[in-house]
């Protein structure tokens, strides 16, 4: 085997590690987010909004990266759970706004053991997490056609 045949070995690939470990990252997460009742994405959409709330759809999907189509019916789902409301905007009724509920804003206290548990889960520290982050960096909050 040469040099240039290795480089096409499946565990060479950063892509595989990448969809491998994001994979993993998320079923660390589906027990501990349960009973909170959220999924992955559910979880990360009710970060962005305890972060700041309310929001145009628009800027949530942009936060968590997604089309605004995708976004839609994961707040829709979370508006059925009473978690958000959906509400046009005052300032211009072509904007459709995101608010917590204040189920939803309690339900933040629940959710805040949930990175302790994961780091447990995965046997890193604070530290560590924040640098595997940073190291990930290049790829995360860029769209594909930035690279």
């Amino acid at each position: 085997m040469t040099e240039s045949d290795d480089l096409l070995r499946l565990e060479n690939q950063l892509c595989f590690a990448l969809v491998t470990a994001a994979r993993n990252v998320v079923a660390v997460y589906r027990p501990i987010l349960e009973p909170l009742g959220l999924t992955h994405p559910q979880y990360l959409a009710m970060l962005a909004l305890w972060e700041r709330s309310p929001r145009s759809l628009h800027d949530l999907a942009a936060d968590l990266a997604l089309d605004p189509a995708t976004a839609s019916p994961l707040v829709k789902r979370l508006e059925k759970d009473g978690l958000v409301r959906r509400e046009r905007s005052a300032e211009d009724e072509r904007r459709l706004d995101i608010a917590l509920t204040d189920a939803g804003a309690q339900l933040r206290e629940r959710a805040l053991d949930v990175p302790r548990q994961v780091m447990a889960r995965v046997g890193m520290d604070g530290g560590q997490v924040a640098a595997l982050r940073d190291g990930l960096a290049p790829f995360a909050g860029r769209r594909p056609e930035e690279f």
